[in-house]
């Protein structure tokens, strides 16, 4: 075996440690962190367990959320499934368990940063999670999503149905402002698990900062801020 086999073999058996699965086909897994760019006749790319892991994840998160509030309307219920299910919060979770740096792009999307691209992120979260159901079966993957995204699980059964940045462009064009706007103005830590400092804008000029693991995280966090202070000064 190659020095480039072993140093995958070894990164992906570290990252099978922090996912919590111990896969009986490493194929599978393989197959699920190699990008379209990396691909072959004889080296499939990850989009088509992307399709099913969209589904697996779907079908978790629907599950999850019924059971977590069963007082919860479907007009409550969608949202809540919509933010979980989005391709910022795969990233977020992708970036907690460093999937970006088992990734295998080919050499212009690594050169690109792909590793830290949030649609690369986000397929590949999917990827593995149809990996997981292929090796395990459903409920090895549903418990590993569960697990992953259980504290925004909790968070959204406990939210109200809109978002902070819903409620804070409902706030503007209440008043006949523009939609907000969101700007990264700091990014701090490792790759595969960086802190994000967002700043949310009025026309008016007002501002506020936000700062999360996650870049949508952190857009909440600043849009939040903002019509806090906003509401204050109507008061």
């Amino acid at each position: 075996m190659s020095g480039e086999r072993v140093r995958l073999a070894a990164d992906l058996a570290a990252f099978s440690a922090r996912l919590g699965h111990e896969f009986r086909r490493p194929d599978l897994l393989v197959r699920a962190v190699t990008h379209s760019s990396l691909s072959s006749p004889t080296r499939p790319s990850n989009e088509r367990l992307e399709f099913l892991g969209d589904r697996v994840l779907g079908l978790s998160i629907a599950t999850a959320l019924f059971g977590a509030d069963e007082r919860a309307a479907e007009g409550q219920l969608a949202p809540r499934f919509n933010t979980l299910v989005r391709q910022e919060t795969c990233a977020d979770v992708a970036r907690e368990i460093g999937l970006g740096d088992v990734l295998k792009l080919g050499r212009s999307e690594m050169l690109s940063g792909g590793r830290r691209k949030e649609a690369l992120l986000g397929d590949a979260m999917e990827a593995v999670i149809a990996a997981i159901y292929l090796d395990g079966g459903f409920e090895a993957a549903r418990d590993i999503v569960l697990r992953l995204w259980g504290p925004r699980i909790a968070a959204a059964a406990t939210s109200e149905a809109r978002d902070a940045k819903s409620n804070l462009q409902e706030w503007a064009q209440a008043r006949g402002l523009p939609p907000p706007t969101y700007v990264e103005t700091g990014r701090e830590g490792p790759d595969h698990q960086p802190t994000f400092t967002v700043e949310a804008r009025l026309s008016t000029g007002e501002t506020a900062s936000g700062t999360a693991a996650g870049k949508r995280a952190a857009e909440q966090a600043a849009a939040r801020a903002l019509l806090a202070r906003m509401e204050r000064t109507d008061d």
